[in-house]
């Protein structure tokens, strides 16, 4: 029993009459009381009672038939409401995460998508650079946002924006009172830096042997917080992205001097799983995740005046009002 022929039996009920309905649907009358009688049959009893002039509803169709107008009305919104919900993002998001990129990227974005789609559901699994390639290679998440040490080529990630790196150290520490420090200063100074092996720590490595000098790593440490804790108690440095430290530079906790010579520049990507396609939600929120970067970016990168006008006079990472 289909729709269809429930409609048109309301239709020969409206109109008592198969050749009025056949005339308005440009057909044969046979046509419609062929469909009718299949109808019936289905039921187990007859719906019209045929006259002289038309036909007339029996006892069965006059106590089914408020009810088929109900259902068929009821059908036709649920329909309305698939169709418009289809080009609603909703449904849950799963994202690949580093520790650097928890504050402020990911919570600016997760408040962006509280705004504008709050049907949608942020899942958030954080991980090291290898993690996260594992997660995205067995779907356990959709994309991932990953710092690269170059711009990917791969079609199946996106550049988000480039940023700096920094040496940060406590409030009163010594190497970074400076808006710069060349990376050679680096020397044996006491450093707080991710466990080996990993991309980044490579990366150190042969930037440091490069240049002739010893990177001191007197903590190996994967968690921001317990380098950012370490170093804010003077005891020694590390070296961090302008995500992982904005807020404590703008607060003073920190300070934080841009490496250069050379300039530690690192690729903000976000890399999405080869596992299926994705969901309007999910292409929803990769647009907002390109946006908040991109914002980021701006507000993180140097300037001459040492000074952020966006979000009010706020100092930059790696500067200080009194350098």
């Amino acid at each position: 029993m289909h729709p269809a022929a429930l409609k048109l039996f309301l239709e020969v009920a409206e109109l008592g009459s198969f050749s009025k309905v056949a005339i308005a649907r440009r057909t044969v009358q046979s046509h419609i009381s062929r469909q009718i009688s299949e109808l019936e049959r289905e039921c187990g009893a007859r719906l019209f009672r045929r006259t002289g002039r038309g036909v007339i509803l029996t006892e069965l169709g006059q106590q089914i038939a408020p009810r088929v107008r109900t259902w068929l009305a009821e059908t036709d919104q649920l329909m309305d409401d698939i169709k418009s919900n289809a080009q609603v993002p909703l449904g849950q998001v799963r994202i690949g995460l580093l520790p650097s990129a928890a504050h402020p990227l990911f919570t600016t974005l997760y408040e962006r998508v509280r705004e504008r789609y709050p049907r949608i559901r942020l899942s958030v699994r954080e991980g090291q650079g290898a993690e996260l390639d594992a997660l995205l290679d067995s779907g356990a998440v959709d994309f991932a946002i990953l710092f690269r040490s170059q711009k990917s080529a791969r079609r199946d990630e996106q550049h988000l924006a480039t940023v700096d790196t920094f040496l940060v150290g406590g409030p009163k520490a010594e190497f970074t009172s400076g808006a710069t420090i060349a990376f050679s200063r680096l020397d044996r100074l006491p450093l707080v830096l991710p466990s080996s092996p990993s991309a980044w720590r490579h990366l150190l490595d042969e930037v440091s042997r490069r240049q002739g000098i010893t990177l001191n790593v007197i903590l190996e440490a994967d968690s921001i917080v317990v380098q950012k804790e370490v170093v804010a108690r003077g005891d020694a440095y590390t070296i961090l992205g302008p995500y992982a430290m904005m807020e404590d530079v703008r607060t003073r906790r920190l300070r934080a001097s841009r490496i250069v010579n050379p300039d530690l520049k690192r690729f903000v990507t976000l890399s999405i799983s080869k596992k299926g396609p994705l969901t309007l939600a999910c292409k929803a929120v990769v647009q907002l995740v390109s946006e908040v970067a991109k914002e980021l970016e701006v507000e993180s990168a140097p300037r001459p005046d040492h000074v952020v006008a966006k979000r009010g006079r706020r100092a930059l990472p790696g500067t200080d009002k009194k350098a």
